[in-house]
């Protein structure tokens, strides 16, 4: 099979701000694989959460490295594969755009969409939040009212933590939610809250309506999740102490569910297995972006009605995707019925 890469730079119509910093831009990979007269794609999008930074130089360089060994093996031969991309110890990123690719390919090769060929039930996906991130009480309502003009928004997610401590956190919470007409908020503290702050904020957020906190300690303090869990009301959900399915069964007794991200678990193939030990170790899942395309996002779509919540609001906040697919319909990304992932290029302006 022949690897094709190419990068392409996304650009933020609102710039993301959460506890460890903001973006506005990033460079993202796009990754075609072809064979038999069939293109398959992926994406990479760089992140840098859990501590080592998965930068586009990183990703770029990783490919090109391990193209030459791919070629001799056919997009069918998934499992040899992936075992090929894990021991050549790769980031999960540049796994993630292979393996997203390797399902396109095969999806289009058989004629149907992932989610058709997986059997799952496209009315079972739950409404995608958007985020609000940290900044100013007003910037925060502007940005609730930006979404809620775009489109018909059911469900935002709160990014708190901020550097400026929990009193920071709840006047912008308060202005949001003074804002917002909407079904269901989400907390997401990406690990900036101390012990003895979560539980004070879990505490003061509990009789506010909301589904769960997510992240609301650094990674690497798991063991202190259980302590949390007992003195305050809120389900915790955690992403940046979770990236792969052999990271679950040692948080089962700590949290609620799971964040699974493509771009952390590698793509559809563990981000499946990811799903199936969750609900094995009795978790819900949820699923989550970072600066990832519309491509990215699709991707994710295709397996959502295995959910219990979704996050995948990236591509909304991009002014330049290059790509279309999966649709927002009524708060809900839905994918298409196009074969693979559906998803198709759209020549757009810098």
């Amino acid at each position: 099979m022949q690897i094709d890469v190419e990068l392409f730079t996304v650009k933020k119509r609102f710039p993301l701000t959460i506890s460890y910093g903001t973006t506005t831009q990033t460079t993202n990979v796009w990754v075609k694989i072809s064979e038999d007269g069939i293109e398959g794609w992926g994406e990479a999008s760089p992140f840098s959460a859990g501590g080592n930074p998965q930068t586009t130089e990183i990703i770029q360089e990783s490919l090109q490295k391990i193209a030459p060994t791919l070629e001799k093996f056919h997009p069918s031969q998934r499992q040899e594969i992936e075992q090929i991309l894990i021991k050549a110890n790769l980031p999960s990123s540049t796994q993630a755009a292979i393996d997203i690719a390797l399902h396109d390919w095969l999806g289009k090769r058989v004629g149907l969409p992932l989610w058709q060929m997986w059997g799952l039930n496209k009315n079972a996906i739950a409404p995608t939040s958007v985020t609000i991130g940290i900044n100013t009480p007003e910037a925060a309502k502007q940005r609730v009212r930006k979404w809620l003009e775009y489109a018909d928004i059911k469900v935002l997610k709160v990014k708190l933590g901020s550097p400026e401590g929990i009193e920071a956190d709840k006047k912008m919470f308060l202005a949001v939610i003074e804002e917002a007409s909407v079904q269901e908020v989400f907390v997401d503290a990406n690990g900036g809250w101390s012990l003895a702050d979560a539980i004070k904020m879990g505490n003061w957020l509990g009789g506010m309506g909301i589904k769960y906190i997510e992240q609301p300690l650094a990674k690497g303090r798991e063991t202190e999740l259980l302590e949390l869990k007992q003195q305050q009301p809120l389900p915790i959900f955690v992403d940046e102490s979770c990236f792969h399915s052999i990271d679950i069964p040692k948080l089962r007794n700590y949290v609620d569910g799971v964040n699974i991200k493509l771009m952390k678990s590698g793509g559809l193939t563990e981000a499946m297995r990811m799903i199936h030990t969750a609900r094995a170790c009795g978790l819900q899942v949820m699923f989550g972006c970072y600066s990832d395309s519309v491509l990215t996002n699709t991707a994710a779509a295709q397996l959502s009605p295995l959910a219990d919540y979704l996050d995948l609001d990236s591509h909304l906040n991009l002014i330049n995707d290059p790509f279309c697919g999966a649709i927002l319909h009524e708060g809900c990304l839905c994918p298409n019925d196009l074969p693979g992932l559906g998803v198709e290029y759209r020549a757009v302006s810098a």
